[in-house]
C-alpha cells in the first residue's frame, strides 16, 4: 500500500510512503535570509522533527539529494551535515548545482528514509 502525507499546494505529497520507506519530498528552509549554515540547519531541522513524526530518525536516512544554487558553498553545508549526522549513520548522497531554487532559497534537499525497526 502507498501512503500519501502532508499535501502541498496541489502540486506534491511531503511524504509518500511505501513498504516501511519514506519518500521525503524537497524541503526548503522556511528563513531564506540566513546564509547557507543557517539553511542548511533550518532544512536539517525540518527533517529530523518530519523523520521523528513519522517514526523514524537521522539514523535510518538511506538516501539523500541536496540541490545548492552555489557550489562555491558546500563546505558550509557539509559542516552543518556533519553535525546532524554520525559518522556511523552517514547515508549516500548526492550535491548538485542548480541555477536557482526560488528567491533567496539556497538549498533544497530530498531524502529516503527507513520507518525504525521494532526491537
Amino acid at each position: 500500500m502507498i501512503k500519501r502525507a502532508l499535501p502541498y499546494e496541489g502540486l506534491l505529497h511531503e511524504v509518500v510512503e511505501h513498504d516501511g520507506l519514506l519518500y521525503i519530498g524537497g524541503i526548503v528552509a522556511e528563513d531564506t535570509s540566513l546564509d547557507m549554515t543557517g539553511q542548511a540547519n533550518d532544512v536539517l531541522g525540518q527533517l529530523s522533527r518530519l523523520l521523528g513524526s513519522l517514526g523514524s530518525d537521522f539514523s535510518n536516512v538511506l538516501q539523500a539529494t541536496i540541490y545548492v544554487t552555489n557550489l562555491g558553498e558546500k563546505a558550509e553545508f557539509d559542516s552543518a551535515w556533519k553535525v546532524h549526522f554520525s559518522k556511523a549513520h552517514l547515508p549516500a548522497r548526492a550535491v548538485i548545482g542548480v541555477a536557482d531554487l526560488g528567491s533567496g532559497v539556497k538549498l533544497e534537499m530530498t531524502v529516503i528514509a527507513a520507518r525504525r525497526i521494532a526491537v
